[in-house]
């Protein structure tokens, strides 16, 4: 019976190899979309785990819904230098204000835009864990005297000075010049965010050339230690209560995340948009599956002849029915197994700035779904095949 599906097969090579084809895409899609989706969420889960379990992120936004957006106050420098107080909150080791925003930096004849512009105090670089390469970082007698220096990441030192040493050269962002004090280690990208490409200059500078003395967009703040992140995100709370002026704990206008509710939020969004990218794969894998259907009824046609002379000589039903369901069961198995190999293959390279990592039930689910939409698509050809009458098929042209 495996002979002569093998024999079927090759009798039509180009039609067997696109039904495979089709398959192979599927299983292949079903590996990669996974991979990326699960390389994404550890790239984001690396990356917040790596600012450490005692940082908390202030930002602005109502957390009971009570509040409208225009009774909103936002965050600003008086509330970071309010928690920075150690008399009311002793368990807070560093305080930085950030504010971002965009421009294009000019060097020579060379013009770049980086990823993000960001002002902020020297906390900041411990707090987010951005440690230096060359060069040093900006102090804090720069942020009162709002010098005119910036700490650059890797990709915009690249982008701008190629092979050339950046320290102590002078760019022009947004027409202000700014002196390059020191360039960051590289990070590496996380999903379609690059860490590398920003530039970081004091925070009056940057509020001074671009975003006005307002509002920040948010305020990195960092534990004495992990232990007491709970203790610092409750100091954090009542003094911009106070700051505020809000005396309703379930009322507030600002948010305070820490590292553990911030990586579970993260975690279960990319758990949805890998679950997604997975559905879309299956549709190709299900399409597949119908080619299957659509080749079978044609070769059943094509044989209809043959399979009346092999019931006259006493083929039983289970005989034709076992052929043409291993015939489709062979195109989906191999098409599966090439479909394994490509994805596998396929997920050595980065997709849109993200490292596949390949999900092991993924390549054991994908080759097996595969197998069991050939049985199952085609079962109705060969059904079809085994219940012809003999005296129909041998007189069919």
């Amino acid at each position: 019976m495996i002979r002569f599906a093998f024999a079927g097969l090759a009798a039509n090579k180009v039609r067997s190899a696109l039904t495979m084809l089709g398959v192979l895409i599927g299983v292949a899609s079903v590996i990669l979309l996974l991979a990326v989706g699960n390389g994404s969420s550890t790239a984001v889960k690396n990356s917040i785990t790596a600012l450490g379990t005692n940082s908390l992120t202030v930002t602005s936004g109502s957390g009971g819904g009570a509040r409208t957006s225009s009774t909103v106050k936002k965050l600003t420098v008086d509330d970071a230098r309010a928690l920075a107080n150690p008399a009311a909150a002793p368990d807070i080791k560093s305080v930085a204000p950030v504010v971002t925003t965009t421009a294009t930096a000019d060097y020579g004849n060379i013009s770049y835009t980086p990823g993000s512009v960001i002002g902020t105090y020297p906390a900041y670089f411990e707090t987010a864990n951005q440690k230096i390469a060359s060069g040093d970082y900006f102090s804090a007698d720069d942020v009162l005297n709002s010098a005119k220096v910036a700490v650059i990441g890797s990709t915009t030192a690249q982008q701008l000075f190629d092979t050339e040493n950046p320290v102590g050269k002078t760019i022009s962002l947004g027409g202000t010049p700014l002196t390059v004090v020191g360039v960051l280690q590289t990070k590496g990208a996380t999903g379609f965010t690059d860490p590398d490409d920003v530039v970081i200059a004091p925070l009056p500078t940057v509020q001074n050339a671009f975003t006005g003395f307002g509002s920040v967009n948010q305020i990195l703040v960092q534990a004495t230690s992990a232990d007491t992140t709970t203790q610092a995100q409750s100091e954090i709370t009542q003094i911009l209560m106070g700051t505020h002026s809000l005396t309703d704990p379930t009322k507030l206008d600002f948010r305070v995340s820490n590292q553990t509710s911030l990586l579970s939020t993260r975690e279960s969004t990319s758990q949805t948009f890998t679950v997604l990218l997975g559905a879309v794969a299956a549709i190709s894998l299900l399409v597949g599956g119908i080619g299957i259907t659509n080749i079978m009824l044609v070769t059943v046609t094509e044989r209809t002849r043959e399979i009346g002379i092999r019931k006259a000589l006493g083929a039983p039903k289970a005989v034709i029915l076992g052929q043409f369901l291993t015939e489709s069961t062979l195109l989906s198995v191999f098409g599966a197994g090439l479909g394994v190999a490509a994805g596998i293959i396929g997920s050595h390279f980065s997709v849109v700035g993200i490292k596949p990592v390949v999900i092991p039930s993924s390549v054991f689910g994908a080759f097996g779904i595969a197998v069991a939409i050939g049985l199952f698509f085609g079962s109705y050809p060969a059904n079809r095949a085994a219940s012809l009458r003999p005296i129909d098929a041998l007189r069919h042209e």
